[in-house]
């Protein structure tokens, strides 16, 4: 693999340059970060944390280490680095943060992708510089040993996308799957003609499951059309395809890697443990925004209370 660990990361605390020394990041101000054994580092100050232990929690990040090994979420991978790779690539790394990146599966598929496509084209293929964040201490502990075990070069970070400890202006590719978007922060650390590619759920995303669970389903809220400050539209496309699913544990897995295992009644979640199988329809909107240099970028309307959050 030709790939590296993302080392453009700035301190939590007051933004200065971090720089590695050993088995320590530390700033120009004297703070310092251990790097753990298992290869990540805390970059997530305790006065930042909403709760002791926030994000996904250990028996969460399980289910969806399982659900997506077995391959259920394949296509989204293949899309999302057909997306990452798209285009031309300078010759010098393509560096790219997953914002929200779980246990990392996302990312080793696109380390995969960038060497295959190197095999096919009979070269080293794109170089990548990787870097994934999640605020779940869990989460990263898990995408660490993982990249370690493919051989995958990464750099794992516990850290909050509101906050990311990262330089301004350091990244070509931002990727937030089914995560919370935080616009300012993703437009501060991308470069001009840097790409943010979401991947958000669609109107019928586990549709079937959500039937099972609870008593009736939400009015759908219409999608948000508009283009945040800073950025321009490269157009959307919704990936859909329907998934089987047999025996109780996948069914018990996916349900477990979602928010819906908390919204879920008693009764509810007593409903899906009963399933032998499901057929669910899995259907989510890429959309690609292109970062655009200050002078370039169109006024937008504030953003709302809500910015930033996805709708329940």
């Amino acid at each position: 693999m030709s790939h590296t660990p993302f080392e453009a990361l700035a301190c939590p605390l007051d933004g200065d340059v971090l720089l590695r020394s050993g088995s320590t990041w530390r700033c120009g101000l004297g703070h310092s970060f251990d790097i753990a054994r298992q290869g990540y580092v805390n970059l997530l100050p305790v006065q930042r944390k909403r709760s002791h232990d926030p994000g996904d929690s250990k028996a969460m990040v399980a289910a969806r280490q399982r659900f997506l090994a077995a391959g259920h979420y394949r296509p989204i991978a293949e899309a999302v680095s057909h997306a990452v790779l798209a285009g031309e690539i300078d010759e010098a790394p393509l560096s790219c943060l997953d914002a929200g990146c779980g246990e990392g599966y996302y990312l080793r598929e696109l380390a995969e992708a960038a060497d295959d496509a190197g095999a096919e084209g009979q070269g080293d293929g794109p170089r990548l510089s990787l870097l994934g964040v999640d605020i779940s201490k869990w989460a990263v502990l898990a995408a660490a040993r993982q990249g370690k075990q493919a051989g995958l070069a990464a750099s794992w970070v516990v850290g909050s996308n509101a906050h990311l400890p990262v330089q301004p202006g350091t990244l070509d590719r931002v990727l937030c799957l089914f995560g919370f978007p935080v616009y300012p922060e993703f437009a501060r650390v991308l470069r001009p003609g840097g790409v943010l590619l979401l991947v958000e759920a669609g109107p019928d995303h586990l549709r079937e499951l959500r039937e099972v669970i609870y008593p009736r389903l939400k009015p759908e809220r219409p999608a948000d059309p508009g283009v945040p400050e800073g950025f321009a539209s490269l157009g959307t496309e919704t990936l859909r395809y329907a998934l089987d699913l047999e025996g109780a544990e996948p069914i018990a897995d996916l349900l477990a890697m979602t928010p819906h295992l908390h919204r879920a009644s008693a009764e509810g979640r007593e409903r899906a443990a009963a399933l032998s199988s499901l057929t669910v329809t899995v259907e989510v909107r890429l959309t690609r925004l292109e970062r655009v240099a200050a002078e370039a970028a169109e006024p937008s309307p504030s953003p709302g209370p809500d910015a930033g959050e996805q709708a329940p």
